[in-house]
């Protein structure tokens, strides 16, 4: 009986999962990719993904992959769309799940699985392997759209930043500009941030105020969710 345990009658799809990570590095944002060191695709880009074990949940492939890839073990990690194009991997049938990370960029360091693992800024990307392109077009959207209902930063950021650097990440996610007195009155009103006793010197010798975010609010905007107009 063991042995007809994952027989079925009717041909079926691998199911993989494959993983964009996106982090910030004060002006930009940027996206890690790995070097494929096997075929298919040999020598190019693609996202951190592998095949979805038989005793592993699809968000287990995905932690496992980003450990074993990209030298991750606790990253902030969202699912956010299913791509199942028949023709998206020359070597069968694969369905993925797509899931996206937010870390700091000094977290990561290349796993044993890949060949090198880069990062590069979003309008910097080469040409990716499989339908990896398309899988960042909608991760990026998918991002955008979560900025509005929940806090994004504190995965991003370091423990301690600028207002300044605050607004440079979101401008980087949205792909706009905001007036600096309107983002900063916005931010202050959300209670989302703590003022610190500390300051930033800035390269123009300018003292500018350190913030950091507030853990308890923090966590309950990111439980419930709030609506963040610019």
């Amino acid at each position: 009986m063991e042995s007809m345990r994952y027989s079925y009658q009717y041909p079926h799809p691998a199911v993989t999962t494959d993983c964009v990570i996106f982090g910030f590095d004060g002006n930009r944002l940027n996206v890690l990719l790995i070097e494929r060191g096997i075929e298919p695709y040999k020598g190019q880009w693609a996202f951190p993904g592998g095949f979805i074990r038989m005793d592993e949940t699809a968000d287990e492939c995905a932690r496992r992959e980003l450990r074993e890839e990209a030298g991750l073990d606790d990253a902030y990690m969202r699912q956010f769309y299913t791509f199942s194009a028949v023709d998206r991997d020359p070597r069968e049938r694969v369905i993925t799940i797509a899931y996206y990370a937010l870390v700091q960029q000094r977290q990561v360091t290349g796993g044993d699985d890949a060949a090198r693992a880069q990062w590069f800024a979003l309008d910097q990307v080469p040409r990716l392997a499989f339908d990896h392109d398309v899988i960042l077009r909608h991760a990026i959207d998918a991002l955008r759209r979560q900025i509005h209902f929940e806090p994004i930063g504190f995965e991003l950021l370091p423990q301690q930043f600028t207002m300044t650097q605050l607004q440079r990440l979101y401008e980087a996610v949205l792909a706009v500009k905001f007036d600096r007195r309107n983002f900063s009155n916005k931010m202050r009103h959300l209670g989302l941030l703590d003022e610190l006793d500390e300051k930033s010197i800035l390269p123009n010798k300018k003292e500018a105020f350190l913030y950091s975010f507030n853990r308890e609010n923090y966590a309950e905007f990111k439980e419930r969710g709030f609506r963040l107009e610019f």
